[in-house]
């Protein structure tokens, strides 16, 4: 690229610009270009100089090629747009203007978020999720890209859809490209949603808590054929709770110790609770299992709340009993709703992770239910779904940014711990 000054360089470009603005106008300005320092302020003062009013604006990178978009209110003279082309030319970017409509009517329009996500997200993925959002007849204003890994993700504001429509549409697309899909009347900015309760066994950690003690006290199968019943909704929770725990008495009180041992987080489930907790948020746990185990996660996790059934206990061995009441589907959106209040806060900023019908209760109350790897009559009620193997990609569903994630975690000296899943690569 030529110098500053040298006379090699192209003209300083020409443009009738009285067509362009005639009155007070909307001017979107467009600049593209090699990406240098000084570019973002340079532009501002040529702005701010001419008077012009700054609306909205918006700048990206890619491989250090800047594309920097400016939305201005001007009072009907040319002379800051002339004053940009001369600055343009001379800081070596392209501008372009054109007049849009009023900043304060596109504004007005609604707007609804759609975020993807997957292990990968194809052009084919992209186009459909593209397509589908035509389909309802809306507008992309803006995409933006969360995270590359340990999924790819990218939220989309869409305006003026029709929503139900570019639901339908999406699902299908969601169905057809193997991807995740949220949709959200408005965005979710980190730090609106204040609650996030989080069921226990194969959302926070990778095991059922039962069939852990149910291998300690050999009946496993058992126990594994009623609690997949259960979770699938073809049993009563709490009737099969009964069930399971009785099969359990006369177990020693040190199998629980040999239990907690055995527990595995969800791959990123630290990553997740650490930038909820760092945001401000709430976090809590609500489990069918037992408290002999939750508490113990709490207390690992620095949670704010946990609620989940007790073990009797006598002369250091189960009864095959708990105590109190049990913690079933109508419980957990009970504790939920109960939780809130505690806080200060309505249903509309809490949100609730799980993945069996005994979560159901509680992704219905909450302002955002999320099935997470979840069983078919789950995904169907919540109002999205995650099913990739990590659980800090509920983060982009919150708007939060994976840089953002990473910057926190590299100020306070946090090392992400390497995480195998079966069939994708470490990360």
């Amino acid at each position: 690229m030529a110098a500053r000054g040298d006379l090699s360089r192209p003209p300083l470009p020409c443009r009738p610009l009285e067509p362009l603005v005639t009155a007070p106008s909307t001017v979107l300005v467009h600049v593209t270009g090699r990406d240098h320092p000084g570019i973002t302020a340079g532009l501002l003062a040529v702005l701010d100089r001419g008077g012009a009013v700054v609306h909205d604006m918006e700048q990206l990178v890619v491989r250090e090629r800047l594309t920097l978009n400016v939305l201005i209110g001007v009072n009907g003279s040319t002379g800051v747009l002339k004053d940009l082309l001369f600055w343009g030319w001379e800081s070596e970017v392209e501008v372009d203007f054109e007049v849009v409509e009023d900043a304060s009517t596109r504004a007005a329009k609604p707007r609804t978020v759609v975020t993807v996500l997957g292990p990968t997200l194809s052009a084919a993925a992209l186009g459909g999720v593209a397509q589908a959002v035509a389909a309802g007849d809306g507008n992309i204003d803006r995409i933006v890209r969360l995270s590359r890994y340990p999924v790819v993700s990218y939220e989309l504001t869409i305006i003026d859809a029709d929503v139900d429509a570019m639901r339908t549409a999406l699902v299908a697309a969601a169905q057809d490209h193997a991807i995740d899909i949220a949709i959200q009347p408005e965005r979710l900015e980190a730090g609106v949603k204040r609650l996030v309760m989080l069921d226990v066994d194969s959302t926070l950690i990778q095991d059922e808590v039962i069939e852990l003690l149910a291998d300690e006290a050999g009946c496993h199968d058992q126990v594994r054929d009623v609690t997949e019943r259960a979770m699938a909704g073809e049993l009563d929770f709490e009737e099969s709770l009964r069930e399971r725990v009785a099969l359990l008495a006369g177990l020693d009180e040190a199998a629980i110790d040999r239990v907690r041992e055995k527990v595995r987080f969800t791959p990123g489930a630290r990553t997740f609770v650490r930038t909820l907790k760092r945001l401000g948020f709430k976090v809590a746990i609500v489990s069918g299992g037992f408290t002999a185990v939750t508490d113990h996660l709490a207390a690992e996790l620095d949670l704010d709340h946990a609620v989940a059934n007790v073990l009797e206990v006598e002369d250091g061995v189960l009864t095959g009993r708990t105590v109190g009441p049990v913690v079933d589907r109508e419980r957990k959106g009970e504790v939920l709703r109960e939780l809130a209040e505690a806080e200060g806060l309505s249903l509309a900023q809490c949100v609730a992770v799980g993945d069996g019908a005994n979560d159901l209760a509680m992704l219905s109350a909450a302002g955002l239910g999320i099935a997470f790897n979840a069983k078919p009559v789950v995904k169907q009620a919540a109002d999205t779904s995650v099913s990739v193997p990590f659980l800090d990609a509920i983060l982009f569903l919150l708007g939060i940014r994976r840089d953002e994630v990473e910057r926190a975690d590299a100020a306070e000296g946090v090392v992400r711990d390497e995480i195998e899943v079966p069939g994708l690569p470490p990360v």
